[in-house]
């Protein structure tokens, strides 16, 4: 992974204890896309949440104080260890989701990641288009990922707490399509929920600053 990726978890750690990383952002700054109110919960309420859990599941472990990213790799995919990887990659996937929105997100990726995307997609809408259709059609709780595969670029989806980290697979941007992420703003409709933050959020400069 590159150096922003491989750094990105630093924030929410001192020493071997586990805390909420700052949001990039005012939880005004997203409206009227997202709320303060939904920002409020999202971040104080189920975000803070996750960090809590954590730092009781692997207090006296021998996880205790590694990154989330290593912590992610070496439970994922065990029934034993289900807790601190749910806990561990909810911490992780949801700073991530913070990054990948932007009050001036939206319009155009920079050069470099627009030529990725029309190389892969064929052009940004049709990238767009793809990314909101994972987003929409994830049943349950879960995300979307615009991720890098070699040289071309991909959508993909995960449930509950998965993510690309436990595949090897490198996140670009994500979408959290978790009820509590819209619901307050939008009830049933993540249809609008996703387009809406296509449109106007979709952080293309932290995109592209997470290519390798």
């Amino acid at each position: 992974m590159s150096n922003h990726l491989e750094n990105f978890s630093q924030t929410a750690q001192s020493g071997s204890t586990y805390v909420l990383a700052p949001l990039p952002y005012a939880d005004n700054a997203l409206e009227p896309v997202i709320s303060a109110h939904t920002l409020s919960f999202h971040y104080g309420k189920h975000h803070k949440a996750y960090v809590d859990n954590l730092n009781k599941l692997v207090a006296d472990t021998v996880f205790a104080g590694q990154s989330l990213e290593k912590i992610i790799t070496a439970t994922a995919g065990q029934a034993d260890k289900a807790g601190i990887f749910n806990n561990a990659a909810q911490v992780w996937n949801h700073m991530f989701y913070w990054h990948s929105l932007s009050p001036k997100g939206g319009g155009e990726p920079p050069t470099a990641l627009k030529q990725k995307i029309e190389a892969s997609f064929g052009s940004v809408d049709a990238c767009k288009k793809e990314f909101a259709n994972a987003a929409v059609t994830q049943f349950g709780s879960g995300w979307a990922w615009l991720v890098q595969e070699g040289d071309k670029l991909a959508i993909a989806k995960t449930s509950n707490a998965d993510s690309p980290l436990t595949k090897n697979i490198r996140p670009l941007l994500t979408i959290d399509v978790w009820e509590h992420a819209y619901y307050l703003d939008y009830q049933n409709r993540r249809p609008d929920y996703v387009n809406t933050i296509l449109d106007k959020l979709i952080n293309w400069e932290f995109a592209a600053a997470n290519l390798s």
